[in-house]
């Protein structure tokens, strides 16, 4: 895992968890048309703060740590949603679900509920450059299957080519078979591609950097990452930093009194993961075995390290790209996933 950069400098980071919020230094109030800073907004899926910024005592997460050092570091942040498609909707166009009409992931609110801008769109109206890298949006229909295409950018968002095999059999198990799987460390040189979707997307965004750096126009590039968004699978290295025997378990791990039924969600896509589906758990509330919450949880902050060192190889190419100090930096969780095991 790379040292954090020592010598970085940026006008203004801003570090949220659960919504998104882009505030500029004193230096940013310049004119668009002539001083006009940069925007890179990293945006992950399903981190909750479990980060050294954060207090996390356990996970590793340099990177980001050394970002939140330089930061606006939001301390009560909350999520609109605490699904992927409406509460990017929310975040991106400023507006509750309540008035996007999105609770789910189907339907586009440009149809349903009302026309209303992006924040890449209104860069986009004022002279920028926007691009879009990995998950910005949700796919599919709450985005209408074009990532908010043309309106949100200046040209088609760019996802993974090895994103396709996130779901697929490429988790290898004790038995030595290949299993679609919860908990999935790899080898990268055996998976398809030899890549994962995250690395994919950080050498695509330095691309677009090196890029930009000679353009004429600013810009805003949407950096979205997967992990650690499940199935958990990252480079299996990242799981050494994370002992079985150094693990603790939830510290809430019972389901609340007086719970109503309808609140409750089952994980029914967890229960459709090989690994999960051996341990026969009883649907909805069946308690996870002790050792295997330990392996969620080992996994959930070994992805964590793993997207922290993608978060530094981006972070160091714009310092490398002397970009930094014409580039507000912006970073921020979807929603936070929840590790809450039931025992």
């Amino acid at each position: 895992m790379p040292p954090p950069r020592t010598g970085r400098c940026l006008l203004l980071l801003g570090l949220v968890l659960g919504s998104v919020c882009v505030t500029l230094g004193s230096q940013a109030q310049a004119s668009l048309t002539t001083d006009a800073l940069n925007v890179l907004l990293i945006i992950v899926d399903d981190l909750r703060p479990s980060l050294g910024c954060y207090g996390d005592k356990l996970v590793r997460s340099p990177n980001i740590d050394q970002l939140a050092s330089h930061s606006l570091l939001f301390q009560n942040a909350f999520a609109q949603q605490a699904v992927c498609a409406p509460s990017r909707v929310s975040f991106l166009t400023g507006r509750r679900p309540d008035t996007t009409r999105l609770y789910d992931f189907n339907s586009y609110w440009r149809v349903h509920a009302g026309n209303f801008s992006t924040i890449p769109q209104y860069f986009k109206d004022n002279g920028y450059v926007t691009m879009s890298v990995g998950k910005v949006f949700h796919p599919g229909i709450s985005s209408n299957h074009s990532d908010d295409s043309p309106y949100s950018w200046s040209f088609p968002p760019y996802h993974p080519s090895s994103e396709k095999y996130e779901n697929t059999k490429t988790c290898r198990g004790p038995d030595g078979e290949l299993h679609a799987n919860l908990l999935c460390p790899v080898d990268v040189v055996d998976v398809p591609e030899g890549t994962l979707p995250d690395k994919q997307s950080t050498e695509e965004a330095i691309r677009l950097l090196e890029k930009m750096k000679t353009s004429a126009s600013p810009f805003f590039l949407a950096v979205g990452y997967h992990k650690p968004h499940i199935p958990f699978r990252y480079p299996k290295e990242f799981q050494k930093l994370y002992p079985l025997e150094n693990i603790t378990l939830a510290p809430d791990p019972e389901v609340p009194d007086g719970l109503p039924a309808v609140a409750y969600n089952p994980w029914m896509d967890i229960r459709q993961r090989e690994d999960v589906q051996a341990l026969n758990i009883s649907v909805p509330y069946g308690p996870i075995p002790v050792d295997f919450q330990r392996k969620i949880r080992q996994s959930y902050f070994a992805s964590v390290s793993y997207l922290d060192t993608q978060v530094g190889h981006l972070l160091s190419a714009l310092d490398d790209l002397q970009l930094a100090n014409s580039t507000i930096v912006a970073f921020t969780s979807d929603h936070v996933s929840a590790l809450r095991t039931n025992s």
